[in-house]
């Protein structure tokens, strides 16, 4: 063989070497990360040919933040169908280990398969920041080991609960209703008021029942709306089927501490006598130490002080009260350890003691009409930032200071902070039908419960 010859010799082997190499290398990538992009219902194409026949189909849905149902179980590894529904205003999708990716744009429905292995596997939304804000599950099989299966978050409906060492019981009754409507002003100038401390079990969010304390039997206690000028004389009993000392303290009360705030034992009652001088929105709660956790287990409520004169008409009154829920053992109560904590990070932040339950059952008012809400942070820790998404308050009175439409000069409020304890009284109309999400704009909470809605005539602003 020839110089020549051999050379060209030489360099097809080296061709053919290289070819090889980057054809294993094709195929070790491939078998680290397979990715499968499923299309649209009507486009699906299927890259598992080779797999059985999907044995069931598994319908999730997703919405903006979270999937449901979040946490599945079959019966068996194998090939599953996913049918995606995106039930939100965003694009959405899952994405599976294995690099299987089913997306789907707002209100649209795709389905894919996916092989569920004997271990299980978790899935996200991998749409940038979406898996941060709670869009993850998981699909286990039946028969893993139990002990192995741990529960990625709570569907509360609106995004995530922040991990929590109490895991959700899906036995748990279904939550109590808390009626909004703000009541209308006691007749007369003089009210006898009773209020039997009730210690109780309740469901506070969806999966999860904490041994609560209140007033009157609801979280928060009844709202008590009154004129300047008024005498409340509060009967509170502690009845013998409770556990613990009780008291109450009126912040729109003038006495002494020591007087009428002093605590009651189990099987005892005392009357706790008051002149409304001032109007506002008040708070009162049990001031029993620790007052922290009596506070954080339920016990607060609402005083409405009107002016003598009234308050002008509206078409809608509400009363809401953001509160925390700092969640403690299933059936127990809730912790004042994470309560007590320099930085307070409650499971739950929510208006009228449930997380979500206005998301679920929104407020309805009418188109264009006035609505007025008596606002309450009752705390105990964390401040609120009470807004109206797609309105603007002509009126604010906030621990008595007043923006009122005739002395505004044009400017309106898009927000009112709260600190715990302060109150504020807030007007708005809605411009059209639709709805208009009630949340604090510190939003690190709206995704903890703190979330509700006003529907305005049918919803619907396309209608």
């Amino acid at each position: 063989m020839n110089r020549r010859s051999f050379t060209m010799v030489v360099i097809f082997s080296l061709l053919l070497a290289s070819i090889a190499a980057c054809s294993d290398q094709a195929d070790r990538t491939s078998s680290l990360a397979p990715t499968t992009s499923i299309k649209p219902e009507s486009q699906v194409v299927s890259q598992q040919a080779s797999q059985p026949a999907s044995k069931e189909v598994l319908e999730i849905h997703s919405f903006d933040m979270g999937f449901k149902p979040q946490n599945l179980t079959v019966p068996s590894a194998g090939v599953y169908t996913i049918k995606l529904v995106n039930d939100g205003v965003i694009p959405h999708d899952i994405t599976f280990p294995d690099g299987t990716v089913i997306s789907a744009k707002a209100n649209e429905t795709v389905t894919g398969e996916v092989t569920i292995p004997a271990e299980g596997m978790n899935f996200i939304c991998a749409v940038p920041g979406h898996e941060a804000a709670g869009m993850k599950g998981s699909i286990q099989v039946a028969s893993a080991d139990a002990a192995a299966i741990t529960p990625t978050m709570m569907d509360d409906h609106s995004g995530p609960a922040p991990e929590s060492d109490i895991v959700a019981d899906e036995s748990a009754p279904e939550y109590t209703l808390y009626d909004a409507k703000a009541p209308t002003a006691l007749e007369g100038t003089v009210h006898e008021v009773e209020l039997v401390v009730e210690e109780k079990d309740m469901t506070v969010a969806p999966g999860y029942v904490q041994h609560v304390w209140t007033f009157g039997g609801t979280v928060p206690g009844p709202v008590i709306r009154v004129k300047v000028g008024d005498t409340v004389r509060i009967q509170l009993k502690n009845p013998s089927s409770n556990k613990v000392p009780h008291s109450i303290d009126f912040h729109s009360s003038e006495v002494a501490w020591n007087d009428e705030m002093t605590s009651i034992n189990v099987g005892e009652d005392k009357v706790y006598e008051w002149k409304a001088n001032y109007a506002g929105v008040w708070m009162y709660h049990c001031g029993t130490t620790p007052a922290l956790h009596h506070i954080a287990n339920g016990m607060y409520g609402m005083v409405i002080v009107e002016p003598k004169e009234g308050l002008p008409a509206v078409d809608h009154e509400f009363a809401l009260v953001q509160s925390e829920w700092y969640l403690g053992p299933q059936g127990d109560l809730v912790s004042l350890e994470k309560a007590a904590s320099a930085a307070p990070a409650p499971e739950y932040v929510v208006f009228n003691g449930v997380a979500n339950q206005y998301k679920d059952h929104p407020l309805e008012v009418k188109t264009g009409a006035s609505v007025r809400v008596f606002v309450l942070n009752a705390g105990p820790s964390i401040d609120s930032s009470f807004h109206v998404v797609g309105t603007i308050f002509n009126t604010v009175i906030k621990e008595g200071v007043q923006l009122r439409p005739e002395t505004a000069n044009g400017y309106g409020s898009q927000a009112v902070d709260l600190a715990p304890a302060q109150g504020a009284i807030v007007e708005f109309t809605t411009a059209e039908d639709g709805l208009y999400p009630i949340v604090t704009h510190a939003f690190n909470f709206v995704g903890r419960g703190a979330l509700g809605l006003f529907q305005a005539g049918d919803g619907d602003p396309k209608n």
